[in-house]
């Protein structure tokens, strides 16, 4: 049942003792809607409780070991989660069935809580839940605001993508006011590469190939290249924005090898190109400009299956 931000936040004023779930390898987003969440209910005097996969070291200032004390929750909720399925196996098999309310900002959103608040307007879950404490007349602590804006900053990919619009200009604005910090997390989330960081993004950026002459580009990364560079996929989602940002490519493709053999896609596009219509070919989904999707086989036959999709969709714009 789809519900208004008021709504919402009546139905979490209703609980106390509330578990917060988000999406496996956290991102921005992921990371900041859970902490933006667990500091507004916590200032509510709710029992919260996280849990979270590996947390990269650059998005991990929101995170606080009191978020992950033990207790039984009477009420699961997730943030930034557009499909149960994106959910760690252990929470999905745990608190699969059990959500009580989802909070998101994906178009291609596959309901699977009692209630969802859905804005598929919004850049980021942080902006819903922004959206949500502001109608419902709460005060944003400065931790609150600064989740809000990491998960903001890198969904827009500091507010450069085209999802950036006038309202989430004015959230930022709004949280910068309340005392965040924007200039220092930028630089700490947008400029800071570890060194380990940097080898792995240069064995990566060796595997690009191009196709369909040059508008699209794809690096295939491999286990041998976390495990020579001491990095692991935690670490490396900025290396998902790169292939798009070669001159002239419409669709930049990773391709990432999971530890058990099958393949993390990462699809990202400049217009008119969709990311999304191309991962749902492969039971993904996601933005119209960024998308995701798994497959199983040889890594040569998964890009070739990648490949001849976004040859296609080239071949209708």
């Amino acid at each position: 049942m789809n519900v208004t931000h008021k709504e919402a936040f009546r139905l979490l004023e209703e609980k106390d003792n509330i578990l917060i779930l988000t999406h496996r390898s956290p991102d921005g987003d992921a990371v900041g809607s859970m902490f933006a969440m667990y500091y507004a209910l916590k200032n509510m005097r709710k029992n919260v409780r996280c849990i979270i996969d590996t947390v990269t070291p650059s998005l991990s200032f929101p995170v606080t070991e009191e978020a992950f004390s033990q207790f039984t929750p009477d009420c699961v909720i997730t943030v930034d989660v557009a499909d149960k399925k994106l959910l760690t196996e252990d929470t999905l098999e745990e608190y699969g069935e059990k959500v009580f309310l989802a909070i998101d900002h994906h178009a291609a959103n596959k309901p699977f809580s009692q209630y969802l608040l859905l804005d598929s307007d919004a850049s980021a879950a942080c902006e819903v839940i922004f959206d949500m404490l502001t109608e419902a007349g709460r005060e944003i602590s400065l931790k609150c605001a600064e989740a809000l804006y990491l998960g903001i900053a890198t969904d827009t990919g500091c507010f450069r993508y085209p999802n950036t619009t006038a309202h989430t200009l004015g959230v930022a604005a709004e949280l910068v006011s309340k005392g965040v910090n924007n200039g220092e997390i930028n630089r700490l989330v947008f400029e800071t590469k570890s060194r380990a960081y940097v080898q792995f993004e240069t064995l990566a950026m060796n595997s690009l190939k191009t196709y369909h002459d040059g508008k699209c580009a794809v690096l295939v990364i491999t286990q041998d290249m976390y495990r020579r560079t001491g990095t692991s996929e935690a670490d490396t989602h900025a290396i998902a924005a790169l292939p798009r940002q070669i001159e002239g490519v419409l669709a930049g493709v990773v391709i990432k090898e999971k530890k058990d053999g099958s393949y993390k896609i990462s699809v990202r596009t400049n217009e008119p190109l969709s990311a999304a219509e191309i991962c749902e070919v492969f039971g993904g989904g996601g933005h119209r400009l960024a998308a995701g999707c798994e497959l199983s086989g040889r890594s040569t036959q998964v890009v070739n299956e990648v490949v001849k999709v976004i040859g296609e969709a080239l071949k209708e714009i």
